[in-house]
């Protein structure tokens, strides 16, 4: 399966066509490789918030 990448500026607002392949992404299994290794606990447990939870706002409408 190939990787489909897009390119969004904050201004624009995806295509009808865009969003039906971003809806139809998430049901998509996800596959781990050498350069995307499945992470264990505590490769997780390293990452450090850029910012702290409060400060991390929704805009999903």
């Amino acid at each position: 399966m190939a990787t489909v990448r897009m390119l969004l500026k904050h201004t624009d607002r995806p295509s009808e066509e865009q969003l039906e392949r971003l809806h139809e992404s998430k049901d998509r299994p996800v596959y781990f490789d050498e350069d995307s290794p499945e992470m264990t606990e505590d490769m997780l447990a390293q990452f450090k918030r850029v910012f702290p939870k409060e400060a991390v706002t929704s805009h999903a409408t």
